[in-house]
């Protein structure tokens, strides 16, 4: 029983690590798409004004991006290291 509940958890850390991994690539994907949003958006705007507020946004939205992936990639070292506590 003790056995199994071990196996278990590695495996669930292994699992936890290829899901953070997937999650990290979808926020890449994400930055991208909205990278290409914000430029679209910046250079059919015809104001100063406005370009201004689309940059701004696109910045935000891609420091918010780069938070999250720090934020996953921190969680994938806590998985590594409750993994290797493991075995």
């Amino acid at each position: 029983m003790v056995l199994t509940l071990l196996c278990m958890s590695k495996e669930y850390y292994k699992k936890q690590i290829i899901d953070l991994r997937a999650r990290i690539e979808k926020e890449r994907e994400a930055k991208k798409k909205d990278n290409a949003h914000y430029a679209a958006l910046i250079k059919s705007s015809s104001s100063t004004s406005s370009k201004a507020t689309y940059r701004k946004a696109k910045i935000d939205h891609a420091a918010s991006h780069d938070r999250q992936i720090e934020y996953l990639k921190r969680q994938i070292e806590s998985a590594k290291a409750s993994l290797k506590r493991e075995k």
